[in-house]
């Protein structure tokens, strides 16, 4: 991959920010605001555009809404619902509507886990540790 070298002008606040940011994950503030642009930009063109839309729009969640989006799941419901219907899909054939109620919630869970990662690449950058499973347990 090609790097292309550019000039950024930040504030003074925002510069210190970023430098503390970088010091916490222990990178360059260059990494960090290459890092903040590409989750600003991602290449996602495959996906629906207001999914786009939305992943891209995270960067400027706080952290707090940022965790709770790391915790998002599918409700308890849905879950249930899908593992019912891959079960049955084991043993038989699923009806038409079944399939696309299927397809409906594979879509919502795939996007659920684009959402997730998206904010825990997010708050790595800001300096959290996001190694620790337990700390993605879904709030109830």
């Amino acid at each position: 991959m090609t790097i292309y070298p550019i000039t950024v002008n930040l504030s003074e606040p925002s510069y210190r920010r970023m430098q503390r940011a970088a010091a916490r994950t222990q990178r360059s503030v260059e990494e960090l605001l290459g890092d903040a642009v590409a989750a600003l930009t991602p290449e996602s063109g495959a996906l629906p555009i207001d999914l786009q839309t939305a992943l891209a729009q995270m960067a400027y969640l706080n952290d707090a809404a940022l965790w709770q989006a790391a915790r998002t799941t599918l409700q308890l419901e849905q879950q249930q619902r899908l593992e019912a219907l891959h079960d049955k899909q084991q043993r038989t054939k699923l009806t038409p509507a079944e399939q696309v109620e299927e397809q409906s919630l594979l879509k919502l869970y795939r996007e659920t886990q684009l959402v997730r990662a998206q904010a825990v690449v997010l708050l790595q950058q800001r300096g959290y540790d996001a190694s620790a499973s337990e700390q993605f347990a879904p709030v109830i």
